[in-house]
């Protein structure tokens, strides 16, 4: 009987994990056409480029809406989840503070046209922004006191006026290919850098 009711639940517990799978694939897929095509391109062209059916990701996300929320905070995630892993990882401190802004440069360039894509849902936009800076603020603050303690930045940098400062940054990239807000987010870290001993 115990036997019997845990192979009962196993199938669940995979069909789950299966489900979660899928959803993530379908939410990578979205991520990668919202940076080439923005939030408004074709339902089709996001299930092409995910091998699945239109009707999939309508079952998953009834409306447009849905999907690009669902994808603003499976990126939030992907990205407050690689900051301490880049700290654990990287060679020094100010190295993982550098790829994770990398990180939050391409989030930012993916959530282009969300506010337009939510106009009609303006306390929904609040609850994402909310839940943004809820979310990446800590992780920044962990990778700035990292490099400060390490005495590779100054100590008086603050997570929101960077990450607003970058998005900044990012804002006048939008149709201008000669604008390359990545060159001047280098110059911004590395006017963060204390000098180091010869």
């Amino acid at each position: 009987m115990t036997s019997a009711g845990q192979s009962g639940r196993a199938p669940a517990r995979g069909k789950r994990a299966d489900a979660v799978r899928n959803q993530q694939t379908l939410l990578a897929a979205a991520a990668e056409v919202f940076v080439t095509s923005g939030v408004d391109a074709p339902i089709r062209q996001i299930a092409a480029r995910a091998g699945v059916g239109v009707a999939t990701i309508y079952r998953h996300f009834p409306t447009r809406a849905d999907l690009v929320v669902a994808v603003y905070r499976h990126q939030v995630e992907a990205c407050a989840e690689a900051g301490p892993h880049l700290l654990a990882d990287a060679d020094s401190p100010f190295a993982a503070l550098r790829q994770w802004i990398d990180l939050f440069v391409d989030f930012l360039v993916t959530k282009h046209g969300l506010a337009n894509a939510l106009q009609s849902d303006n306390s929904g936009f609040e609850a994402l922004h909310t839940y943004f800076v809820d979310r990446l603020m800590p992780v920044c603050e962990q990778l700035l006191d990292a490099a400060a303690d390490a005495g590779e930045i100054r100590a008086d940098v603050q997570p929101y006026e960077l990450l607003r400062g970058i998005g900044n940054l990012c804002v006048g990239r939008d149709g201008d290919p000669r604008y390359d807000p990545r060159r001047l987010i280098d110059l911004l870290l590395q006017g963060l850098r204390r000098p180091q001993p010869a």
